[in-house]
């Protein structure tokens, strides 16, 4: 075999970080998924919601614990869910084995704006050496009421939906506001993926994985999503507080995540 160069050599090291970092630091997204997000009559109202983690147009997921709280606020009222959640296997479109996800089950009884919320245990990403928690949420509206939507929960860090969140069209301009304990980020990253739940999507390159928009000196950003389906907006800020990894201290990720479904017009 012929001896290689201490270039050729350089450039095999390089390569490797390369696809190392290019394999393993995509994007992560939590993720909360109902059954519906307009409920428009009784057969509807029996919501069904799935909790992941995961890379969602890639079709990777991830373990998830426990989340540390789950539940819905609707009318300025939070109600706790987390003990009705329940652990299922979960395998993606491109997952080799399955991960724990949750799953809860939830009946609408009355009119109005439903704000489903998670805050996750930390997740350690080697990758990226530090913790990640996406307190992430979803709005399902109920027999038209359309009152709400629009409320802060209260969370570490939220997005603030500046744009009705349901009955959206694909092509239709969606903004948010980005909120850290309860004030506005300015110029602030956003990372944008398409729950691409069968596969039927490929990325002609890698940068389209993943879309990203920033926010202006208010803390809002603003994106058109293109395809009908689900789409996650993940605003990505370090918590002022780390946590402890056996004698040292990390770095913990604190994302904004909100799920937003945009329709086909017929």
């Amino acid at each position: 075999m012929r001896k290689q160069t201490k270039f050729q050599l350089l450039f095999a090291g390089i390569f490797s970080v390369c696809i190392f970092f290019s394999s393993s630091a995509r994007a992560h997204f939590g993720m909360v998924i109902p059954s519906d997000d307009i409920v428009e009559n009784q057969k509807a109202a029996d919501l069904h919601i799935k909790i992941m983690f995961a890379h969602p147009f890639e079709g990777v997921s991830m373990p998830m614990e426990k989340p540390v709280k789950f539940g819905v606020m609707v009318d300025g009222k939070i109600e706790d869910l987390l003990g009705r959640l329940n652990a299922y296997d979960l395998k993606m479109y491109a997952d080799e084995e399955t991960f724990q996800a949750w799953q809860a089950d939830f009946s609408i009884k009355r009119p109005g704006d439903y704000l489903f919320y998670v805050e996750p245990a930390p997740y350690w990403e080697p990758a990226e050496d530090c913790f990640i928690k996406h307190y992430t949420k979803v709005i399902v509206d109920a027999y038209g009421k359309e009152d709400g939507w629009d409320q802060e929960i209260g969370l570490k860090t939220e997005i603030v939906p500046l744009t009705r969140p349901f009955g959206i069209y694909a092509g239709n301009v969606f903004q948010g506001i980005v909120k850290v304990d309860g004030k506005p980020v300015p110029f602030g990253e956003v990372e944008i993926e398409h729950y691409n739940e069968k596969g039927i999507y490929t990325a002609p390159k890698g940068a389209l994985v993943t879309q990203v928009v920033k926010c202006d000196a208010n803390g809002v950003f603003t994106y058109v999503m293109p395809k009908a389906g689900w789409w996650g907006f993940a605003a990505l800020n370090e918590d002022d507080k780390t946590l402890p990894l056996g004698e040292e201290e990390k770095p913990v990720e604190i994302g904004a995540v909100l799920w937003v479904k945009a329709y086909e017009m017929r």
